[in-house]
């Protein structure tokens, strides 16, 4: 498991991005624009960084397409398991009104959950080489290993990209009616119209080495635009959440999507979530950006752990109990691991991840001075410096403790001889919701830590951070 520390560029003056937009599948998530009139189909670029959400699903995750409804068209997808053998390979395809195709399908696999990829797709078919027709580049390479590459023909140019048809970000629907959506997080998402681009264009190498977002200071052509994800509104104008940013306000129609997806969690501050690639049966069903889990079980003992971990430093995040499925059924803590054999330690509760060497720490519900009920919202402050967990609810800590003064003494406790990670559980059918500083659920007061990072319903305590990678370079 890789916990990367990538916040900031690493400069005196780096260039930040405030906002990413989370797109939740199971919501059927769009936003939708159609250009006024036709433009460059021949050349142009789309730059954006992802973070995905669930991966190795049945239908593929699309990130941008043209309509399907029409014999020409373009779409650029993570591939799913209907893409036979090809799950969670990144794909751009291209048709034209004669029949011709473009395929471009990349070797490598995207199963990262917690790395933000910048991914720029450069077409520009007037060129003679085949392979500079469509180029991709991943956090500033090239893509040459490919899985598949086929091109259009020079000079093509009926693949309605920048043309008069509806246009989508976050969503497919084909001509039979099949639709597929995205599952994760999308930032500085640009459309260049009539340029064909490399990646330096949007993005740097900084001191560390590390690829990271820089401004874009060029044209952005007659249908171009540059969405930065800053408003919560849910109508196509300046105030929405797909607002135009460059100056040609063309402004993008969101549906099934709230305010709350309009999210903290960039490529310049990475914030921790659940991982798909560790919860302890393919039924834990993870979904809002990997910040609700729910365990669907009919019974037994199951989990899901975080992206990020710790052995040093104060850390703090809440979680929400949606469903307790049975008195002390439901846990919340962290899970110890030994980085040489990713083997999970301690044993209080072995039955809660299948294997002899799987621990977690927590409280379920019902259990004396610790119990809790559905809605209610757990603390979670983690002291690695003192090898001391606390918990509460609702912003009271259980036994009158104090996580900023360390005052009273805890019945967990944490060994900082070993990385931890947070980790939600219960038996059956629990479920919860997750706040690392990026609350899936609807915040009515707002705090943050120390350093003004993170949204949560109740006072970070003094000296605790949220989970996210600027804290983490400073803290961790």
């Amino acid at each position: 498991m890789v916990f990367p520390v990538i916040g900031g560029d690493g400069k005196p003056t780096g260039y930040e991005i405030d906002n990413s937009l989370r797109f939740n599948d199971g919501d059927s998530p769009s936003l939708q624009f159609t250009p006024s009139s036709d433009s460059n189909e021949q050349t142009w670029t789309v730059s954006f960084w992802v973070k995905r959400g669930v991966m190795g699903t049945s239908s593929s995750q699309m990130i941008f397409a043209s309509d399907t409804n029409y014999d020409e068209y373009v779409f650029c997808r993570f591939c799913g398991t209907e893409v036979s053998n090809k799950t969670d390979m990144f794909q751009v395809f291209m048709v034209e009104p004669n029949g011709r195709e473009g395929n471009v399908r990349t070797a490598r696999l995207f199963r990262d959950p917690s790395a933000w990829y910048h991914i720029v797709v450069r077409c520009d078919l007037t060129q003679g080489t085949a392979a500079d027709r469509l180029r991709i580049y991943v956090n500033g390479v090239k893509e040459t290993s490919f899985d598949t590459a086929s091109y259009l023909n020079q000079n093509d140019d009926n693949v309605n990209w920048n043309s008069n048809v509806p246009q989508a970000i976050g969503h497919q629907k084909q001509a039979s009616s099949v639709e597929r959506h995205l599952d994760g997080y999308l930032s500085e998402f640009y459309n260049i119209d009539g340029t064909s681009l490399g990646p330096d264009s949007f993005g740097e190498t900084n001191d560390n080495g590390v690829w990271v977002p820089k401004k874009y200071s060029g044209s952005y052509g007659t249908n171009g635009y540059f969405l930065e994800f800053q408003q919560t509104g849910t109508s196509a104008n300046s105030s929405g959440m797909g607002a135009d940013t460059s100056g040609n306000d063309h402004h993008w129609t969101p549906a099934n999507l709230a305010a709350t997806d309009v999210t903290v969690d960039t490529p310049t501050n990475n914030f921790c979530t659940l991982n798909p690639l560790h919860k302890s049966t393919s039924n834990v069903l993870l979904s809002e950006g990997n910040l609700k889990a729910v365990l669907n079980q009919t019974s037994g003992w199951q989990h899901a752990a975080g992206t990020m971990a710790v052995k040093n430093g104060k850390w703090y995040w809440e979680a929400k109990a949606l469903a307790v499925a049975a008195t002390d059924k439901t846990s919340i803590g962290v899970v110890e691991f030994d980085t040489d054999g990713v083997n999970f330690v301690n044993n209080t509760n072995k039955d809660i991840i299948n294997g002899n060497t799987a621990g977690i720490t927590g409280h379920g519900a019902g259990v004396g001075s610790y119990s809790y009920a559905e809605g209610d919202i757990i603390n979670v402050a983690m002291d690695m410096d003192n090898n001391k967990i606390y918990y509460g609810k609702n912003g009271t800590y259980f036994g009158n403790l104090n996580p900023a003064s360390g005052s009273g003494s805890t019945t967990q406790t944490v060994n900082n001889s070993r990385f931890s990670v947070p980790v939600v559980g219960g038996y059956a059918d629990s479920s919860w919701e997750m706040n690392f500083g990026v609350p899936q659920f609807s915040i009515s007061s707002g705090n943050s830590d120390a350093d003004g990072f993170g949204n949560f319903e109740f006072a970070v305590p003094s000296g605790f951070f949220a989970l996210c990678t600027k804290n983490l370079a400073e803290y961790g």
